[in-house]
């Protein structure tokens, strides 16, 4: 059932008052939203919710302030997901100045930040959506891959040239059998996974990528744990930067 306008203002109101609150506070350095937020809310809520928050407390890096921020390369405060894939690149020694990155997906919580971050990087980026042409064309031309379309297993080997590097964004819950088949082989630890607990956390990316792959983020534990970290990182910055002033 959908909710009505009435309902959908009253949750909204009090979500907006709550983040009033908390940004009037003495005591909270940084707020998080719970991304997404209930349907019940309203289309527009998440926007509304972002546009709310005070940037200087934004340690998602939604707000629109700082995406502006951003787009200058003068942010403080980034989205921890793309904030997290730099690190990564960085820390294995990946060289990401004169590459060609190609991002697939445009949301406004990792596809767009994640270009721009590379951008920034000197990279020349493109990036690809589900009107792209010819996708798996576009995709085999990068240097590295970013996936972030949120569709299990997706990226299989036609995506990826031999040699390149690709990042693995995608959180999906799969609690199909023939799916899981699909995905992995016949005495696959993660098909028993799935049998003992119902489902199983899989990338974007086919695991058959590995084969080719210069390097393969694993899902789960590559780029979710650098996304908690670079969020306690903004916390951080906020904290000390609303100390010194």
């Amino acid at each position: 059932m959908k909710a009505g306008p009435a309902l959908s203002s009253g949750l909204l109101a009090d979500v907006l008052a709550v983040v009033r609150r908390l940004n009037r506070s003495a005591t909270h350095d940084g707020i998080l939203v719970q991304s997404p937020l209930p349907a019940a809310m309203g289309d527009a809520a998440e926007r509304t919710v972002f546009d709310t928050i005070d940037p200087a407390k934004d340690v998602d890096g939604f707000s629109p302030v700082n995406v502006g921020y951003l787009v200058q390369n003068r942010a403080a405060l980034t989205a921890c997901t793309p904030a997290g894939v730099i690190e990564l690149l960085d820390r294995s020694g990946i060289e990401i100045a004169g590459r060609h990155a190609v991002v697939i997906g445009r949301s406004d919580i990792v596809g767009k930040p994640m270009a721009l971050m590379l951008l920034h990087r000197d990279a020349t980026v493109t990036i690809c959506h589900s009107r792209t042409r010819d996708l798996p064309a576009v995709a085999r031309s990068a240097d590295i891959l970013v996936a972030a379309i949120g569709r299990a297993g997706f990226v299989t080997r036609e995506f990826v040239k031999p040699g390149a590097t690709v990042i693995d964004v995608g959180m999906n819950r799969v609690d199909d059998e023939a799916t899981a088949r699909r995905l992995f082989p016949a005495g696959s630890p993660r098909l028993d996974q799935l049998a003992k607990k119902g489902s199983v956390l899989v990338g974007d990316v086919h695991p058959e990528v590995a084969d080719i792959a210069g390097a393969l983020t694993p899902v789960p534990g590559g780029v979710g744990p650098l996304t908690i970290a670079l969020l306690m990182r903004n916390t951080l910055a906020a904290a000390e930067t609303r100390h010194a002033g």
